[in-house]
């Protein structure tokens, strides 16, 4: 039986861009042929997709980097080269991506919902596209673009109907199992549950809903005591809550204090966890008053063990379900994430230089011969229409001062960069 997995690092790339091509038209009979060189193609994309088949993060465990196609090189007689192959990383549905430090960056709450994660490089432009009155034979060329790379953080929360909480070892497991066709682990010992269970009720009348075994809360969960906040997240998308409280609890804590904590414990970690619909039941009613005198508890006494009460409970969690699915506003088709484009920044490099980081400016000078000199008018004029001149004289450069742009250095004037 596979692990379940809720977190993990994955690393994605891009694919890199292929290169533009310098070259000049030859054929007999036409001395002077215009540039011909085609532009290379863009590299692949990757996207990450929810996906209601996937249940678990597993699959990224040992092999977490995904990476996408890289674009074909341009050649001449206006031959365009290939785009690379995008790669497609299906995820399962409630995956949130945060990136290294923490930051949430998407939320994949719905099946079909896509997020570009890694963005392909631009292809370069061959020099047959910038040929103009002013540029008759351009003898330069753009390089592809390296694609995007990084590492991200992704962290499951279950997306259920039903959660049920109550403290471990309350009978969650074997209620699952009996009002689903869910096999979770059981045993007389707390904390028997150490990952989430699913399990699909289906009544008679062909209706269904999913219900969720989340391991169980202690006091102090909210700050990580016990299993903590590693279990907390899954309660976050259910649409009701089934809080159970144990008639027979080893050491006499009467329900109603039971019920107190575990309502403390999710408004601690999210206050909107106590606006969700929810039911409170008595478990393990078949041991009510073998262990100490029972208690004062009016609401809905069940027991896995005997059956008793279970199909008064399905039924009426199958109503709070209706319910809290009817309240919800209705989605149309699947969702797609695209990261807003960045622009350019500077800052100031521990040896005094001006550092110009950010695609457009490095696009900019990302030429395949910058000695050339119809090749540096086009990067300075570039630079100039994207304000990259302006923000260096705001950041304080002087003529003479070193500028410098992915990997190339320049010397900055105040006509120009």
């Amino acid at each position: 039986m596979s692990a379940f997995i809720d977190e993990c690092g994955i690393n994605v790339r891009g694919g890199d861009g292929g290169a533009g091509c310098v070259s000049f038209r030859r054929e007999t009979f036409v001395p002077r042929g215009g540039p011909d060189g085609g532009s290379g193609g863009k590299g692949g994309d990757v996207w990450l997709v929810a996906d209601r088949n996937v249940s678990s993060l597993i699959a990224y465990r040992d092999h977490p980097h995904r990476r996408a196609g890289n674009g074909a090189h341009g050649k001449g007689k206006k031959l365009d080269g290939g785009a690379g192959k995008d790669t497609i990383t299906h995820v399962p549905v409630g995956t949130v991506v945060k990136d290294r430090d923490g930051t949430v960056l998407v939320d994949l709450v719905g099946d079909g919902d896509r997020w570009l994660a890694a963005e392909g490089g631009r292809g370069g432009r061959g020099n047959s596209t910038f040929l103009s009155n002013k540029r008759r034979a351009p003898s330069f060329a753009e390089q592809g673009e390296e694609g995007q790379e990084r590492w991200l953080r992704l962290e499951l929360k279950l997306v259920a109907d039903v959660a049920l909480v109550g403290y471990p070892n309350v009978g969650k497991s074997t209620l699952i199992s009996r009002i689903s066709a869910a096999k979770p682990k059981i045993a007389d010992y707390p904390f028997t549950t150490l990952e989430p269970n699913l399990g699909v009720v289906r009544l008679d009348g062909g209706a269904d809903f999913v219900v969720a075994d989340i391991p169980g809360l202690i006091e102090g969960a909210a700050e990580g005591k016990g299993l903590g906040h590693q279990f907390l997240r899954h309660v976050e998308r259910a649409r009701v809550l089934l809080i159970m409280v144990d008639l027979a609890m080893t050491d006499g804590t009467p329900p109603a204090e039971q019920e107190r904590v575990l309502l403390q414990e999710l408004g601690a970690y999210q206050p909107q966890l106590l606006e969700r619909p929810r039911l409170v039941i008595g478990s393990r009613a078949d041991l009510e008053g073998t262990v100490v005198a029972p208690h004062d508890f009016d609401g809905p006494r069940v027991s896995a063990v005997t059956g008793e009460g279970l199909d008064q409970l399905v039924y009426r969690l199958a109503d709070l379900v209706r319910e809290a699915r009817a309240a919800e506003p209705v989605r149309d088709g699947y969702v797609v994430h695209r990261p807003v484009p960045e622009g350019f920044r500077i800052e100031r490099g521990d040896d005094g230089t001006f550092v110009v980081t950010g695609r457009q400016a490095e696009r900019a000078v990302a030429l395949s011969d910058l000695t050339n000199a119809e090749a540096a008018d086009y990067a300075r004029e570039r630079l100039k229409q994207l304000g990259v001149e302006k923000a260096l004289a705001r950041a304080g450069a002087r003529d003479g001062d070193t500028v410098r742009i992915a990997a190339f250095e320049f010397e900055y004037f105040e006509d120009g960069a």
